[in-house]
């Protein structure tokens, strides 16, 4: 028998290609969310600098073409009067400069100053501002919260009002793509763990920086869910509907396929499954961040749970990875890209570089990607076997060619069980629509003869009563060997003796 070949990730492949030992993200080409950011910004620098180039070089192109204009007026009769060049000059030159200014007048993508005048600028929202959401804000109970947290610390309310003044801020850049809001979002959390850190309270206390900060990030992100979330912007709508059809094109995938160990005839196994796929479609209905971890979280750990009952031993990564892709094969959750988009664009940015939540969300997205890769190779399949179950023209049917005995003996065999079982249903169905459409046809074909057999039966009493039409003949006496008519007789005629009865019997009247 050949050794079936399983799904195997290398933990190395998890982590950041940098080498800095931070868990990467596909998202962000194989890096952690600390290299992405100085890439991303070495990248900028590289582009500023060859856009000033352009805009240099560009400059000096219209001087040089304006100096040569100017000559050749000179050495001509003037038409125009001196000051109307000047005006001309002057005019092109400030639009030259309004064009180098576009190329580096910071955007709206620009993080705030870390200096204190301009962040406490950033933390005062104009009146009108203020005024329009103060009745969104007393009655949000996010921001309740957030205050009920912060009363106790001393730079609360300082907290309160940068957080306020920025998600207020960030309602008005939904213009711009998402990719800046996330900067703008993780440079603010950069920033005010930084001044945090530098407070006296905080300077030997990262467990309380880091409450903090879990706190800030709950609010902010409740408040611009709707703004940041699939934004219209981004094509992350489209990749959810891409990845839902392509796991419902997937439905066919068996357990053994995917070389799974978990048999989910075991109660706690299948209740453990059950709960897994329940908490990854949790996920969609959270809003902040470190909640939709925590659904991610909570799911894989009952996956480890269900491997550890059925193998009766510690899972590995060998065997976690491939039950985490069965899993989200059977969940289908909704909106998945743009669940883990927006998770890697606003979640914190240590989260996922470290801890449960960040190999657990690391696995989830490498488990989306082999599901978007996925050819017959990766399911010991070929290539023409592959393409069938894809089109729908075929299906698998693993446990029907092995027997009901080898499929008991099988741990791994409840997932294909229960699609055999289906298939099993269908033929069972189709057969049972043919018998009835049979006994149906019988039936019809019954009654049409039992009609005609009836009207067959009717013509044949009358075809025979008109043959022999129906005679009453009359009660004849035979006498001296002729027959004459019988008179008419009483209905005691038979009784030879009626005539010697004797006469009724009066009622007499006895006196007395």
């Amino acid at each position: 028998m050949s050794q079936r070949r399983g799904i195997h990730l290398d933990q190395s492949e998890l982590l950041c290609k940098k080498g800095c030992g931070f868990y990467g993200n596909t998202a962000w080409q194989g890096l952690c969310s600390k290299c992405w950011r100085e890439e991303n910004q070495r990248e900028k620098q590289r582009q500023i600098q060859e856009d000033w180039a352009l805009a240099e070089r560009l400059q000096r192109e219209e001087e040089e073409a304006y100096a040569s204009r100017h000559q050749k007026t000179q050495s001509q009769p003037q038409i125009t009067p001196a000051n109307k060049y000047e005006e001309r000059k002057t005019r092109e030159k400030s639009s030259k400069v309004t064009t180098v200014t576009k190329f580096f007048t910071p955007s709206s993508k620009t993080p705030p100053r870390k200096d204190a005048s301009s962040f406490d600028a950033q933390s005062s929202p104009s009146p009108s501002s203020s005024a329009s959401r103060q009745s969104s804000l007393g009655g949000d109970r996010a921001t309740r919260d957030f205050i009920s947290f912060l009363k106790p610390l001393k730079p609360g309310g300082e907290i309160f009002r940068q957080c306020r003044a920025f998600t207020e801020d960030m309602v008005f850049k939904r213009e711009i793509g998402v990719d800046e809001l996330s900067e703008c979002v993780q440079d603010f959390y950069q920033n005010l763990s930084e001044r945090l850190s530098q407070f006296k309270g905080f300077v030997d206390s990262t467990d309380e920086l880091e409450r903090i900060m879990d706190e800030v990030e709950k609010y902010m992100m409740t408040r611009l869910y709707q703004e940041v979330f699939c934004p219209e912007t981004t094509d992350d709508e489209k990749k959810d509907l891409a990845i839902q059809k392509r796991i419902r094109d997937l439905h066919w995938v068996t357990i053994e396929m995917l070389c799974v160990p978990v048999n989910e005839e075991i109660p706690e196994v299948s209740d453990s499954v059950v709960k897994a796929i329940t908490d990854v479609i949790e996920m969609d209905s959270k809003q902040v961040p470190r909640d939709k971890l925590a659904c991610i979280t909570r799911c894989c750990k009952q996956i480890f749970n269900a491997i550890k009952v059925t193998k009766k031993e510690a899972a590995s990564a060998d065997d976690f990875l491939p039950t985490l892709i069965y899993i989200v094969l059977k969940a289908n959750p909704p909106r998945l890209q743009s669940n883990i988009q927006y998770i890697t664009r606003f979640s914190k940015p240590s989260r996922l570089r470290t801890g449960e939540d960040g190999y657990y969300f690391t696995n989830l997205c490498c488990a989306v990607a082999f599901i978007e890769k996925l050819d017959g190779q990766s399911l010991n399949l070929s290539s023409e076997e592959f393409e069938l179950y894809m089109s729908g023209q075929a299906s698998p049917h693993w446990l029907q060619s092995t027997g009901a005995a080898a499929s008991s003996s099988s741990s791994s065999s409840t997932g294909g069980g229960a699609l055999a079982q289906a298939h099993n249903s269908l033929d069972l169905l189709t057969g049972l629509g043919e018998r009835q459409e049979r006994v149906m046809e019988k039936a019809r074909q019954m009654e049409s003869d039992l009609i005609d057999w009836t009207d067959e039966v009717e013509q044949t009493v009358q075809s025979a009563m008109e043959s022999f039409p129906l005679e009453t003949q009359s009660a004849t006496t035979a006498k001296g060997g002729g027959t004459e008519p019988a008179a008419s007789s009483a209905i005691d005629s038979d009784n030879v003796e009626n005539e010697l009865l004797p006469p009724p019997l009066t009622p007499q009247v006895f006196a007395g």
